[in-house]
């Protein structure tokens, strides 16, 4: 081969490069977005061993007061995970990609879509997607280790429940509902729910690690 040759293959190669990178991003983006509107319709059913609070007492104990079903939409772990599948900046794109598409009037989010969504009680645990991306993807860019997933994992998911709760709170104040409300709200919707979004996002983190290394892989 004519050694001139060589220096113009290379940029062949790396112009053919370039292209793909930016086409396979795109791809991944609207997937991930996908994959987050698909996780906000879908139920999971979690059945667990428990302790009876009446173990001690005379009452003839059956099986099933040994068992505790708990059904929770697995959206903050499919977040977690699509930051963690695609990095910082892909993943914040696509959740992002996912906020706009749901307040732009696409019926993505749990109760509809659009502008009025801002005034749900629930909007703040979507806003606070962002920033839960942000810090989970700067965790794990340092290293994707044990110990940085479960500190990801308790960083993104407390950063969503507390700016849900503060914005839950925010709403509250404008439409004056009263004291046994916000306790019954902050009850259901992140005290009982809070554990089974760390351990469901801890695992979305562990399986993402791989899917991770595999785009890497593809991408360079």
């Amino acid at each position: 081969m004519d050694e001139a040759m060589v220096p113009q293959i290379k940029r062949i190669k790396k112009e053919k490069k370039k292209v793909k990178i930016p086409i396979l991003n795109v791809l991944l983006v609207l997937f991930c977005a996908f994959l987050l509107i698909i996780a906000t319709f879908v139920q999971l059913n979690i059945t667990h061993f428990i302790i009876p609070h009446d173990l001690f007492s005379n009452r003839v104990l059956t099986r099933e007061d040994f068992l505790y079903t708990f059904s929770i939409i697995p959206q903050i772990p499919a977040v977690i995970f699509v930051v963690g599948l695609l990095g910082k900046r892909l993943g914040i794109t696509s959740v992002v990609m996912y906020i706009l598409l749901g307040l732009c009037s696409m019926p993505i989010f749990a109760l509809g879509g659009g502008l009025d969504y801002l005034k749900e009680y629930g909007f703040g645990f979507i806003a606070a997607y962002i920033p839960a991306a942000y810090f989970v993807g700067s965790i794990l860019e340092k290293e994707f280790s044990i110990k940085n997933i479960l500190k990801a994992t308790f960083v993104g998911v407390l950063t969503i429940h507390v700016i849900g709760v503060i914005y839950m709170l925010f709403v509250v104040l404008i439409r004056n509902q009263g004291w046994i409300f916000i306790k019954s709200w902050i009850l259901t919707q992140s005290i009982l729910k809070i554990a089974y979004d760390l351990v469901l996002s801890a695992i979305a983190l562990c399986v993402a690690k791989y899917g991770n290394k595999f785009i890497k892989y593809l991408i360079y």
